[in-house]
């Protein structure tokens, strides 16, 4: 008998030799691309929040940001420390940590939906800004409260709903935006593109070994500057522009803000469920990528955030971000959020962000969004069974007609006029159906998961479960938290008629011969492989 053992596999690390480094090649991959995804958004609700409700300037660089920082940094601790301990738990050094940021929708949602009227209404920045900071506290409560039920609603919901739910958002809002920008200056964006691509999807590596997203951002800003895209001036006003910033509790503009509940409820409410869904899809998509988190502790720091930035002054809550998968593929590892909490927090602090903007083109940094809504999209297809790409697509609806209208909506603001003012049959005998859209895309997040929950059990011929589903859609229709723009009393009772006939439509299905035979999914064990 041979007792040759060259070949034999090694065997697992225990607990007590497992060797957590701080610090890896893949983590430096991962800081910059993650670290310039949250530069970007940052210089967006700066800019929101000075050109849009009038703050000024000084305030945002000297409160808002410092605020936000601080919320930032304690965030990617937390989440870093939860990647170790997983790490550790389970005896594996590939575990990749959440990443952690401003959320993006409600950047836009915040400014536009509660800012906005109060200060037209009011001509007040102070009070719009009050608000903002009552309703990213209440934001936080509700996010909270979800971190008691979402750990539920997520045993019960599809994967292939979540994912596709989430595919959808990455697509939309993830991925449209960057690769409009990209095209505008395609000289610049695309090499930048071909870089990432190239480094994150292959297995070509660098000499050295060289950070890719680190050799994409030197290389689009090169070019940038080479071709005239950036001006030195703006530079020099930057510099001269940069103010320090100290945390500070403003518990007194956030009580002022809560003093006035009412209007914010509308928003709030929704929003707040949308943010404990999406952070439900976004543990799903790390779990299907390999690394399962608690969700409840989770829910519990994205609540703890933004109740934690607003005391300091910050109206935009942070979140777990789309894109999980996308960092551990690129070899990041638990040091990567840590250091970009770090590194933006102290940018919010040093006021450093007007110089950065300054100094990096746009088209330069957004390709590794548009690299992440890939690679979000295509996930929700390969970890489902094939039968489930069908529902995939019908969770990708919703977020698709949200985007829609929201580019509508936009367009028609340019103009000076609204969709009420062109009216519905103007718009309908353009091609344009925009009451639908609208309908559809109302709580998208929900929708998607409602929907694609439906249509998986209906793929399965778990009719009765899919019956249940659709009264759970009919009732969130019923009080507006979906298909409606506010919360109220028979929202959308059209909606909520259509949601119990489709229920009723599955139960009749349920006790047709042939609807018990159970469904199989050959792939799946491939997929629970992570082929």
């Amino acid at each position: 008998m041979s007792t040759d053992v060259t070949n034999a596999p090694a065997e697992p690390p225990t607990a007590r030799s497992l060797s957590l480094p701080w610090w890896t090649r893949g983590d430096t991959n991962a800081f910059f691309g993650l670290g310039f995804n949250i530069l970007v958004n940052v210089l967006t609700l700066t800019g929101l929040m000075v050109a849009v409700v009038a703050v000024p300037a000084a305030d945002v660089l000297g409160t808002v940001l410092p605020a936000l920082g601080v919320a930032l940094i304690l965030g990617n601790l937390y989440y870093t420390f939860l990647a170790r301990r997983l790490a550790r738990r389970e005896n594996r050094n590939d575990v990749t940590a959440l990443p952690y940021g401003p959320s993006v929708p409600h950047m836009f949602i915040v400014v536009f939906v509660v800012m906005l009227p109060v200060y037209l209404a009011t001509d007040d920045p102070m009070q719009a800004w009050q608000a903002g900071l009552a309703w990213a506290f209440l934001i936080g409560v509700i996010v909270m409260i979800g971190a008691f039920v979402g750990p539920y609603i997520r045993k019960l919901t599809p994967r292939a709903a979540m994912l596709g739910t989430l595919a959808g958002i990455s697509i939309t809002f993830i991925s449209m935006r960057p690769a409009a920008q990209m095209w505008e200056v395609a000289w610049i964006g695309l090499p930048v593109l071909a870089i990432i691509l190239i480094g994150f999807f292959t297995d070509v590596k660098l000499p050295g070994n060289i950070p890719i997203g680190l050799v994409a951002l030197l290389v689009g800003t090169a070019i940038g500057w080479a071709g005239g895209y950036m001006s030195a001036p703006d530079v020099g006003q930057a510099v001269s522009d940069i103010a320090v910033g100290v945390p500070d509790l403003r518990l007194d503009m956030l009580i002022s803000g809560l003093s006035d509940l009412a209007p914010l409820l509308g928003t709030a409410i929704p929003l707040g469920v949308y943010n404990f869904t999406e952070a439900m899809s976004n543990v799903e998509s790390a779990a299907a990528a390999g690394d399962s988190y608690n969700l409840r502790s989770v829910l519990l720091a994205d609540g703890a955030g933004a109740v934690v930035g607003s005391a300091f002054g910050s109206p935009f809550p942070p979140a777990v971000y789309i894109g999980h998968p996308g960092w551990k593929d690129a070899g990041g590892r638990a040091g990567y959020s840590l250091a970009s909490g770090a590194v933006i927090g102290f940018l919010c602090f040093m006021g450093l962000f007007g110089v950065l903007a300054a100094l990096l083109p746009v088209p330069a940094i957004v390709p590794i969004l548009l690299y992440i809504g890939l690679l979000i999209g295509a996930q929700a297809f390969q970890a489902v069974p094939r039968l489930h790409a069908v529902a995939v697509v019908a969770a990708l609806l919703p977020n698709l007609a949200e985007w829609g209208r929201g580019m509508i909506d936009n367009a028609l603001s340019a103009a000076g006029t609204t969709a009420a003012e062109v009216t519905s049959d103007a718009l309908n005998g353009a091609g344009v159906v925009y009451d639908g859209l609208k309908t559809l895309g109302e709580g998208a997040v929900l929708v998607g998961l409602i929907l694609g929950t439906m249509v998986t059990f209906i793929l399965d011929k778990k009719f009765r479960y899919a019956a249940v589903a659709a009264l759970v859609g009919a009732a969130l229709s019923f009080i507006g938290l979906i298909h409606a723009a506010e919360v109220s009393w028979a929202a959308s009772p059209q909606v909520a008629l259509g949601y119990l006939l489709f229920g009723l439509v599955c139960l009749v299905f349920s006790v047709v011969p042939g609807a018990k035979t159970p469904v199989t999914h050959p792939d799946e064990a491939d997929i629970v492989a992570g082929h």
